[in-house]
């Protein structure tokens, strides 16, 4: 995928559901995984024309897995010292720079108080509410009013499925989230683009991936999800997208409204079209 596509399908859910306003200081939330680079170089490129100025800075919350004892590494997973000593944040940093935008790294014992401290053997919840706790803390001091997450297209379908098959409800995340405790907004910019694009952006541009270093990585709900949702649309072409507009025609409880400007465009490329991981 091109530079261009990706700032228009960002545009659209930007102005779609009115994501950012004029004086926005907006964190990234940056894993150092493709969804959260490609974010990074979604709303940089956006800031460039868009025509509310708005601010930026990404923030890395480091959950800490080099600081686990040796005993502790190899019980959880054979690789995970040498995963985590390999976990180098510093192209980041040097993508940060290049793109002009602030960059900050967050120490934090999350790795250990999950694996030592607690021995948590299904860690994900507690570890998702701890680094949220965390973003959300560092976005505060560097006087931030909103936080960008990097859940695209595919992540909001499998949401679904997941709230279908393990809660008996339909339901996925809002494109924005007010948060009355902290004042921040939580927004998706990236919803209207698809995993397969996110691929293609990362391949053509050689974004800077770091290996997550997490032990259960590939071993939850939501990978059992992903791969389900590859299965069905395999054996029915097509059933993504009707997932995807199912989603966002369906009555989301907390979801604002939406503009329509660009959905028309956005069904009629979808349907007729799906991309394929450029390699």
């Amino acid at each position: 995928m091109k530079l261009q596509r990706l700032l228009s399908l960002t545009r659209q859910a930007v102005d779609d559901y009115r994501l950012i306003q004029s004086g926005d200081k907006i964190a990234i939330g940056i894993s150092g995984g493709k969804d959260s680079l490609t974010l990074l170089y979604a709303l940089q490129g956006l800031r460039r024309f868009y025509p509310e100025p708005f601010e930026l800075c990404a923030i890395t919350v480091d959950l800490g897995f080099q600081a686990l004892s040796p005993e502790v590494s190899n019980r959880l997973s054979p690789t995970l010292s040498s995963d985590a000593a390999a976990f180098d944040l510093k192209p980041v940093q040097e993508l940060c720079d290049e793109l002009n935008v602030p960059y900050t790294v967050v120490p934090t014992e999350i790795g250990k108080i999950l694996f030592e401290t607690r021995q948590e053997s299904n860690p994900c919840a507690l570890c998702a509410k701890m680094r949220k706790g965390a973003l959300n803390e560092a976005a505060l001091k560097l006087g931030c009013n909103k936080i960008a997450y990097a859940h695209h297209r595919d992540d909001l379908i499998e949401t679904m499925l997941l709230s279908l098959i393990y809660e008996g409800r339909f339901y996925s995340f809002s494109p924005k989230t007010h948060l009355d405790k902290t004042g921040l907004t939580l927004i998706r910019p990236l919803m209207y683009v698809q995993e397969a694009d996110v691929i293609g952006f990362k391949n053509k541009y050689h974004l800077p991936v770091c290996k997550n270093p997490c032990p259960v990585d590939g071993k939850t709900k939501r990978e059992y999800v992903k791969q389900l949702t590859r299965k069905l649309n395999h054996d029915s072409p097509g059933v993504k997208d009707r997932f995807f507009h199912a989603i966002i025609d369906g009555n989301n409880p907390g979801w604002p409204e939406r503009t329509d400007r660009h959905l028309k465009n956005l069904i009629h490329s979808d349907l007729s079209s799906s991309p394929k991981e450029e390699l």
